[in-house]
């Protein structure tokens, strides 16, 4: 089992010396997957212990005035993290106390003092410390005094160009879900707990299992066909869902992903439910009253059906 760790200081996490990945992680996308690798594998030759370093929040969105859009929420993260085979992850508190942390000062203390490091892995563009003035030749010179060995890892490319968070997060804005699954290694997945809603869609004919995103800002919003897992459960169930702010009735201010499950009868309340996007079928949109609303879901549903390779029919408000 993964351990986690979210502060720098403490007794050193790995006696026996780690190989450790340092990078934001978001997505955990075929780059990341090609790290997470690499280091595991240095770690079995090594006799150490694969580890992790990262961060939340992202230093991107710390740092960004707009809100920056996750591939994945932390959970996500951890859990690929541990499915990937490293023993340790060290998630640091990115706030004002660590962008003011020399590089020098993180490698000693991090790297060195709490991990005691024997390779550190990083991507050729790296940079860290206050001003983000380490980079990795200073991990190298470093590394040479301290007894690590410090390492890049090639880029992935597909179709030419490199795997990266933001070419992903582009793709799935533009709804491209079969573009950016390839990068991903993977679909592209929400997953949250069902929580309690108004019941608006209940008396609309689509009743509908509701995850607030909470501080996750998504790269995806308008409605789409998706496949729902239940639980630990594979994304099977069709169905049609919403990622908006409901303009038409009862606007709520932070985005609501809401869900209706074909030819579903069961109670979803406090479930953990991962919702696969498959297909965007259009832009929220707001809806001169409730009935053109009705019209339009029942077309939305008979799309979603059809995409999903359903028995396309309208349901009856």
């Amino acid at each position: 089992m993964m351990r986690l760790s979210r502060d720098i200081a403490g007794a050193c996490l790995t006696p026996r010396g780690s190989v450790i990945a340092v990078g934001a992680f978001d997505g955990l996308h075929r780059g990341h997957q090609a790290l997470l690798t690499q280091v595991c594998e240095r770690a079995h030759v090594l006799d150490g212990s694969p580890v992790v370093v990262s961060f939340e929040p992202l230093p991107r969105a710390f740092f960004s005035v707009e809100p920056l859009p996750r591939l994945s929420s932390v959970r996500e993260k951890l859990r690929g993290f541990a499915a990937a085979g490293i023993e340790h992850s060290l998630l640091l508190r990115f706030n004002r106390a660590l962008t003011t942390m020399s590089a020098e000062d993180f490698v000693h203390r991090v790297l060195v003092e709490r991990l005691a490091a024997r390779e550190v892995w990083v991507g050729g563009d790296f940079r860290f410390g206050h001003k983000r003035s380490g980079d990795v030749a200073l991990l190298e010179r470093m590394g040479a005094k301290l007894g690590f060995a410090a390492c890049t890892m090639p880029p992935v490319q597909m179709d030419g160009a490199r795997v990266s968070a933001s070419r992903i997060r582009a793709l799935l804005a533009a709804g491209e879900f079969s573009g950016a699954e390839p990068l991903l290694g993977r679909p592209f997945v929400i997953d949250g707990k069902v929580e309690y809603g108004n019941q608006l869609g209940r008396t609309l004919g689509y009743p509908t299992a509701n995850i607030h995103l909470q501080q996750r800002v998504s790269p995806v919003h308008g409605i789409f066909a998706v496949r729902v897992g239940l639980g630990e459960g594979e994304c099977s169930w069709p169905g049609v869902a919403s990622l908006g702010v409901r303009p038409t009735v009862n606007q709520v201010s932070e985005p609501l992903l809401e869900v209706h499950l074909f030819d579903f009868d069961g109670d979803l309340y406090g479930q953990r439910m991962a919702v696969e996007f498959v297909a965007k079928l259009r832009d929220e949109l707001k809806f001169d009253g409730l009935e053109p609303l009705k019209a339009q879901m029942a077309l939305d549903s008979r799309l979603a059906r059809e995409l999903l390779g359903m028995n396309p029919r309208l349901v009856e408000a």
